[in-house]
């Protein structure tokens, strides 16, 4: 018989911008296993196709506190799943399992479900929202993630400005990931997220945001709009993020990738002199009929770029494949394409918040 417990603790551990509430948290039957210090995983998303087993990123550990619910924050339509009744998770092996009778929804009943090299376009209802399942547990911690280099000599007038209260401008640039598209909250789009962590670090500083994205666009389009997305807000903070249409099949060849992130820094650099922030993208679906599924190569392009401008770089891609490797495509993407969900804004969350502000 499973039991029930109600566990309080600071939602500031569950999610850095909220208060204090009470839930319920299940037993699930699963030993502890190590002595290691434990970390906490919150919020991990994942999909499941009938009764097979699903891999979490980690193997879950102090069966007390394993949560698993249909939303990624609490919500009071949100319906919080039993172990056993619901799921079964196996600790050792690090796997989810729906039972047969349960309220989890199966993923096979998505209308892209086994097709293989799909064209969106030719789907109505895509997407992946209803069939999320978001697990809290806690995990012995073997490796450190994110691995992100302290960027901060690269960011000293930032710096600066928040240490001393000043105002601080950061606009977003890049394509619809920056747009938020498919996170349910603006604040859980990743930069604004990260915003909200500044906000709390440096409560004197008066920081501003401002989402100069545009779904669908390239560093084409991104040159384009440079002058009126970005140079004419006059920042003090620009965040430059494309790649996930650049890599595209009909996209922008990887040379020209490269000289025009080059360009964008050096243009905002020489009319603003703001400081930049390069950022890489993660792979989209590989089974999508338009992706080159080269995101490698575009990645290590935009780290080349930051160097060789002397501006900062945030390794999304790398952090992202390294919590993905046990993972499914469809349980990180919010449209089942090319965007991630609240948990996919989450890891490239991370990835900033370890960049030295």
């Amino acid at each position: 018989m499973n039991l029930l417990m109600k566990f309080e603790f600071s939602l500031r551990d569950f999610f850095p911008i909220f208060g204090t509430l009470v839930v319920g948290f299940l037993f699930t039957g699963c030993a502890v296993t190590s002595r290691q210090p434990l970390s906490r995983q919150t919020g991990e998303s994942v999909v499941f196709f009938g009764q097979e087993p699903a891999c979490l990123a980690h193997n879950p550990q102090w069966n007390q506190r394993f949560h698993a619910r249909s939303t990624y924050l609490l919500e009071s339509n949100t319906v919080e799943y039993i172990s056993g009744k619901d799921f079964i998770l196996d600790c050792k092996r690090g796997t989810l399992r729906r039972t047969a009778n349960s309220r989890i929804p199966d993923f096979r009943t998505n209308i892209l479900f086994g097709v293989e090299n799909f064209d969106h376009t030719k789907f109505r209802g895509f997407g992946n929202e209803a069939f999320f399942v978001f697990v809290d547990y806690d995990f012995a911690q073997t490796k450190p993630w994110p691995v992100q280099v302290s960027e901060k000599s690269k960011l000293q007038a930032t710096h600066r400005k928040l240490l001393n209260g000043e105002p601080v401008k950061i606009v977003a640039f890049g394509d619809s990931i920056t747009v938020g598209h498919n996170a349910t909250r603006t604040n859980l789009i990743f930069w604004q997220h990260w915003a909200g962590e500044l906000r709390r670090k440096y409560p004197k500083a008066n920081i501003s945001t401002v989402n100069g994205a545009t779904g669908g666009d390239t560093t084409r389009q991104g040159l384009q709009r440079l002058q009126t997305k970005v140079i004419a807000e006059r920042p003090d903070l620009v965040l430059i993020g494309f790649g996930m249409n650049d890599h595209n099949v009909t996209g922008v060849p990887l040379s020209e990738f490269k000289k025009n992130l080059e360009e964008m820094v050096a243009t905002i650099r020489a009319k603003t002199g703001a400081e930049i922030i390069l950022y890489s993208a993660f792979p989209p679906n590989p089974r999508w009929k338009f992706g080159s599924h080269h995101m490698a190569d575009y990645a290590a392009a935009t780290a080349e770029a930051a160097k060789e401008m002397n501006c900062a770089y945030a390794d999304v891609f790398d952090n992202w494949q390294t919590m993905a490797a046990r993972k499914k495509p469809e349980d990180l993407l919010g449209n089942n394409i090319n965007h991630p969900n609240d948990f996919g804004h989450w890891i490239y969350f991370s990835v900033f918040n370890q960049l030295g502000l």
